[in-house]
């Protein structure tokens, strides 16, 4: 079985759809220390004045807790973001496949944790793009030792028999692979080489923007194309 592990983020870029496209079981890491300054609360548009980030406010103490317990502050962003999507988008072929999903996650919903907006958001964005991954939360699973005997740990309780990683977390497992070997765990990490441009409202191309621009400017009977590359 083919598993990955990342902590939730808001709006995602492609890329974290594509791994989780890539798996059979995508685990929420979440029970680990917030980070400031990362994708957890914010993610980037790009319309045609060019990228900007779309951030959420959290709570003062967001750096003294985990992801799981980050706090949403501020009334009004939801009234705000949901205007920034509406105003950037409105105009491209597509954006009527993601409005409703906007409106409903915006207008209709109020949140006070992160992690909960986060998940709706990936969790729906997957189902409309095709991807039937199963979900599933750590904090339900036995989280011991140091980072990576937690993860491996983590794989184990789960059942998987291989591991899909961003190429990001190269440096610190490097040295460690050994750990994955020795549980009949292949490790693979995922590459972002090789996504299709598709039209943007704005150039030159930028890769690494939420998963709305994708969503607003591909037709659905498409995406896949645009979301997801065989490289595992």
């Amino acid at each position: 079985m083919r598993v990955a592990v990342l902590q939730s983020n808001y709006l995602p870029w492609k890329g974290y759809f594509d791994i989780i496209n890539s798996v059979d079981v995508f685990v929420y890491y979440d029970e680990v220390q917030y980070t400031k300054n990362d994708w957890r609360n914010r993610n980037k548009l790009y319309g045609k004045n060019g990228e900007f980030w779309l951030t959420i406010p959290i709570h003062k103490d967001a750096v003294k807790q985990k992801i799981s317990q980050v706090r949403i502050e501020n009334p009004f962003w939801q009234e705000q973001h949901f205007k920034s999507i509406y105003l950037t988008y409105k105009r491209s072929p597509f954006f009527h496949q993601i409005e409703p999903l906007i409106h409903e996650v915006y207008i209709e919903k109020k949140w006070e944790l992160l992690i909960d907006i986060d998940r709706y958001f990936i969790e729906k964005i997957a189902r409309i793009v095709g991807i039937q991954t199963k979900f599933i939360d750590s904090k339900n699973f036995d989280l011991q030792g140091d980072r990576v005997e937690r993860l491996v740990s983590l794989l184990k309780q789960v059942g998987a028999s291989s591991y899909i990683s961003g190429p990001s977390a190269k440096d610190y497992l490097a040295g460690k692979e050994h750990i994955f070997a020795e549980n009949n765990i292949d490790l693979l990490y995922k590459s972002y080489i090789g996504y299709k441009e598709y039209p943007q409202l704005c150039s030159p191309f930028l890769h690494g923007v939420s998963v709305i621009d994708v969503l607003a400017n591909v037709n659905l009977a498409e995406i896949s194309q645009y979301l997801f590359i065989r490289n595992n």
